[in-house]
């Protein structure tokens, strides 16, 4: 849809198609003549665009309505445009037409005040032939063999092949490899005789959504990179209207490379620390209060956390995109494997501590009554996906343990689809031990540590509340 009268780069209303012939040169003429011309109309192509995005009331297409379209499809609505969320889910997009949000960082009033000021909700991908920018939220797991699964973004691409038309910016969010704009976008974003830069423009803008944190979609930066720079240019003024700060790089590769990055970053400090907190208690050292106390340098040093594991859709998968792209390229990526092996071994390690400890009063883990407090992959959110505490859980049960878990966030019904019993704020009571495995605002922990006699704090929340109790001991 182009609002208030605007026109779009490409479209018929500004000037005939100018499409490169099949055999991708321009058509008849001097080629260096030609050149010349075709730099100028694309310059004014893009310019035209460039405007079009910084000045309409233009209409975004999310494809993928979960924890990264939905927000996105809000704060697009937010910012004064019009939206049309696309989702195959007919579940999904009924429950969101009725107001009923499913992801934790979109509240059902935030919703419905989306759907009030023109958020459309389909399954149609005709209603995305409206769209003036196709952006791509879908998910990118890992496969079997912790391969990329890239159907989802292939099947997305395809969409786009079907519903793209004369003007339209396409961009990608999901997390996925370096080149995978090139590799699977750009063909189906041309695919029905547009030509880039002219009638059509492609880019990468990785998501950087914050679960359970009070920042939202327009609060975050957003890095840019466009296929071409020109590409690149459309798509930082397209962004620009949704969130006030973008950050324009190079290259969709390198605004790939950048979101792998931040997290590698991160999955290979937690490595480190998750090590040095194994060294730690070999050495009978609070690994707590040496993080705390380095921390107080004001250069030089950034806190990274222990903990039973690292969860999330980010964290445990981003990084094997890195090094599944490396190994394409005869590369090894030494940290990244090295932290995987640390960090995938820290749930056995925890339900060994978890053994010691009960051994400790002489009690085996066998037939023993463990209370697992928390089982999201981080606080505060109700996702228990790729969550460490299913690991060490699995651990625990496979060597006879007789568990119960207690999270009111994540909530009973979800806890005993896993198989697990679950247990309220006021059936604490009767454990042998208490695991605190992920630290929600709302568990009153000083309460576990009243009612339980061995309370193992795998986060550090106690000291980090300020709780003291002779009880409890830290990973």
């Amino acid at each position: 849809m182009i609002g208030e009268g605007a026109v779009r780069a490409g479209t018929a209303a500004n000037a005939p198609s100018l499409v490169r012939a099949s055999g991708g040169e321009p058509a008849g003429g001097d080629p260096s003549e030609d050149a010349g011309v075709d730099a100028a109309e694309l310059e004014a192509a893009v310019a035209r665009a460039e405007r079009f995005f910084s000045t309409a009331r233009w209409t975004a297409g999310v494809i993928g309505l979960g924890y990264v379209g939905l927000p996105l499809a809000a704060t697009a609505v937010q910012a004064g445009l019009h939206c049309i969320g696309f989702d195959v889910s007919p579940d999904v997009v009924e429950r969101l037409g009725a107001g009923h949000s499913h992801v934790g960082d979109v509240s059902d009033d935030q919703l419905r005040a989306a759907l009030d000021d023109g958020l459309e909700v389909t399954t149609s991908e005709e209603r995305l032939k409206d769209a003036d920018a196709l952006l791509l939220c879908v998910p990118s797991p890992l496969g079997r063999n912790r391969q990329p699964d890239m159907s989802y973004i292939e099947a997305a691409a395809a969409t786009v092949g079907r519903v793209v038309t004369p003007g339209t910016l396409v961009s990608l969010e999901s997390t996925t490899y370096p080149g995978t704009t090139e590799d699977l976008v750009l063909g189906q974003a041309t695919v029905r005789g547009l030509e880039l830069d002219r009638d059509v423009f492609v880019a990468f803008s990785p998501e950087r959504v914050d679960p359970g944190n009070e920042r939202s979609t327009a609060d975050i930066p957003k890095v840019v990179g466009g296929v071409t720079p020109l590409s690149g240019r459309v798509a930082a003024a397209a962004y620009r209207r949704i969130v006030p700060s973008v950050h324009l790089v190079s290259s969709a590769r390198a605004a790939e490379m950048t979101k792998l990055l931040e997290n590698t970053y991160r999955a290979v400090n937690i490595g480190l620390i998750n090590e040095i907190a194994q060294l730690s208690n070999q050495l009978g050292i609070d690994v707590w209060e040496v993080v705390e106390a380095a921390d107080t340098k004001p250069f030089g040093f950034q806190a990274f956390y222990p903990g039973p594991g690292v969860g999330g859709h980010c964290i445990p998968l981003d990084p094997q995109f890195l090094a599944w792209r490396a190994r394409e390229a005869k590369f090894a990526t030494r940290f990244i494997d090295l932290a995987e092996q640390v960090n995938t071994k820290m749930p056995d390690y925890t339900a060994a501590r978890i053994a010691d400890l009960l051994n400790a009063v002489a009690k085996p883990l066998y037939r023993s009554k463990v209370l697992a407090v928390g089982v999201a992959y981080k606080p505060n959110v109700d996702d228990d996906r790729e969550s460490p505490a299913w690991d060490v859980l699995a651990n625990l049960a496979s060597r006879g343990a007789d568990i119960a878990i207690f999270d009111p966030v994540v909530g009973a019904a979800r806890v005993r689809a896993r198989g697990y019993e679950a247990v309220e704020a006021d059936g604490l009571a009767g454990f042998d031990i208490a695991v605190v495995l992920t630290d929600h605002d709302v568990i009153d922990l000083q309460t576990v540590a009243d009612r339980v006699p061995i309370v193992f704090d795998t986060r550090g929340a106690y000291r980090r509340r300020g709780l003291r109790a002779d009880n409890v001991s830290t990973l």
